[in-house]
């Protein structure tokens, strides 16, 4: 598999003033690979410490910050020198006490080293005994394999490269075949164990089992990380995502949690969820206008899971139901394609804010308003090929600086006050 974040990996190799690095993302979305895949591929040589597995480890810290001895026991514990154009890796960084506290003396002390520390956001989160070192390290995110990152799995470079190059006529003929992907990247999802098993097998089934096994480890993760008093709300959120996102009034309503229930009993739970990086927070903004920030409204506000596949395994939907197609689930069809452009918003290295918009007093909506560098981008979201865009149009209409995108399965087509993309195609419309 291919990770779009090699990339900014070799960038920050190349940095003159690089730091130590951190990747930063949820447990099982390939942040272990990655780094021992770099360094296969653009070091000499690399050292990877575990220090959930290395045991004689996880004290190299605990005494001081001598960075003579740290470094001379490293090498004596591994054999290996550490020379310039060697990267040296600290996996599971959460579990070395002050392990998290030791990056800013290698930025400090060791500058020279190439180092990349990785670990799971929620230990790093609770680890009360170690003091972040601020601005003594750079960051990259890591999510779940995007559609492109999926498509390359199945040997579609030259289809990517098409997509990314904008040759629609071409791909008009292929509308058919991308849409068999895109259903089967809804259901597989990109979390790259899932992935790598439907690669092997091309069993759905057995997909499933490994999708099954996640959340069963992520609901463990409740019971062994959070505050014991929080682990029933913490569920009831997560639990509640996939059908909060097919409401007809899609704002997260608290009261479909339990009968009563309010914003404040479930903050903490959503705020954990998110330090996790198992679900994405999209808030509304009231205005179409720069900067979407200053229009920001706290209160009304989305949730998305982390990942589609892993949604459509909670939602318990059979790849036949959903690949094949079946009315019964056409407003699951579309919190899952909302969920599934979200994922891919996400894994866009661009930088920008994602808001939605809605009005105050009516039933208009617009699924994603986007900020990226002195633009807005309004972004409306359909999971087949409805052609229907009334929100989208009154926005534009209301804001004639703009101009709109719609989602579809149809094909590309431009108007003059919106742009259609399909679905496959949404790094496209940034």
């Amino acid at each position: 598999m291919e990770r779009i974040q090699i990339n900014q990996l070799i960038a920050w190799k190349n940095r003159e003033n690089r730091k130590p690095l951190i990747l930063r993302g949820a447990r099982q979305v390939g942040k272990t690979w990655l780094m021992k895949e770099f360094g296969k591929r653009y070091y000499d040589d690399f050292i990877y410490l575990n220090f959930e597995d290395d045991e004689p480890m996880k004290s190299l810290f605990a005494t001081d910050f001598d960075m003579d001895r740290i470094c001379q026991t490293i090498e004596i514990y591994t054999n290996k020198r550490l020379a310039p154009s060697t990267l040296l890796l600290l996996d599971e960084i959460q579990e070395a006490e002050r392990g998290v506290t030791a990056l800013k003396y290698f930025c400090e002390k060791r500058r020279h080293l190439h180092v990349i520390a990785a670990g799971s956001l929620l230990g790093i989160a609770n680890n009360r005994n170690d003091s972040f070192p601020v601005g003594k390290v750079d960051f990259v995110d890591v999510g779940p394999l995007s559609f492109f990152e999926f498509l390359m799995a199945e040997g579609q470079t030259a289809l990517v490269e098409s997509i990314e190059q904008r040759q629609w006529e071409l791909l008009a003929p292929l509308s058919a075949r991308l849409r068999d992907y895109l259903l089967k990247y809804y259901y597989v999802g990109g979390m790259p164990e899932p992935l790598q098993t439907y690669l092997d097998t091309r069993d759905f089934a057995e997909v499933r089992r490994v999708q099954n096994a996640i959340l069963d480890t992520y609901d463990n993760d409740f019971s062994k990380h959070a505050p014991s008093a929080e682990v029933p709300r913490i569920r009831m959120v997560w639990n509640s995502i996939r059908g909060q996102l097919a409401r007809e009034n899609k704002k997260f309503i608290f009261g479909t949690l339990k009968q009563g229930a309010r914003s404040r009993e479930f903050e903490l739970a959503i705020e954990w969820l998110r330090d996790a990086g198992l679900v994405h927070k999209v808030n509304r903004t009231k205005k179409g206008l720069m900067p979407l920030s200053a229009y920001e409204d706290f209160a009304a506000f989305k949730l998305f899971m982390l990942d589609v596949g892993l949604m459509v395994a909670m939602s318990k939907l059979s790849p036949q139901i959903l690949i094949e197609g079946n009315a019964l689930f056409l407003d699951a069809k579309g919190a899952f394609a909302e969920q599934y452009v979200l994922q891919q918003l996400k894994a866009c290295p661009q930088e920008m804010d994602i808001y939605y918009w809605s009005a105050e007093n009516s039933s208009g909506e617009i699924d994603f308003l986007l900020q990226t560098g002195d633009k807005i981008i309004p972004v409306e979201v359909k999971a087949e090929e409805n052609l229907r865009a009334k929100s989208l149009r009154a926005f534009v209409d209301a804001n004639q600086n703009l101009h709109g995108v719609r989602l579809s399965m149809s094909p590309y087509r431009e108007q003059e006050w919106m742009t259609n993309f399909p679905l496959y195609a949404v790094n496209c419309i940034l």
